[in-house]
């Protein structure tokens, strides 16, 4: 593609099932139970259990599952403007937009 934005339009609930499943992911990769990895961040062992099957969790219970599976960092890049502006526009801006013309010859 060439400059081409490729816009991937998913549903909250998808993020939420993606998260939850590389949370999970990771969870395992670091050989945590889900009552360990409970214990560790002070977040009931219920909520994670939610949180892995639903995608549902208050944000600040994924912050603390985030630092017990080292990757809160992560969070720091959200809406982070990436230097082309795209952080101060909305869906609708960026798509109304002229487009590039192309070179050729009409039909």
């Amino acid at each position: 593609m060439d400059n081409m934005m490729s816009i991937e339009l998913k549903s909250p609930q998808d993020v939420q099932r993606e998260i939850a499943g590389r949370f999970k992911a990771r969870r395992l990769a670091l050989n945590l139970t889900q009552q360990g990895l409970a214990a560790r961040a002070g977040v009931s062992w219920s909520s994670l259990k939610r949180f892995e099957y639903t995608g549902l969790i208050a944000f600040d219970a994924l912050l603390k599952l985030a630092l017990v599976l080292e990757c809160l960092g992560d969070f720091d890049r959200l809406c982070v403007d990436d230097g082309r502006g795209l952080a101060s526009k909305s869906l609708d801006e960026i798509l109304s937009e002229p487009k590039p013309r192309r070179k050729g010859r009409i039909k």
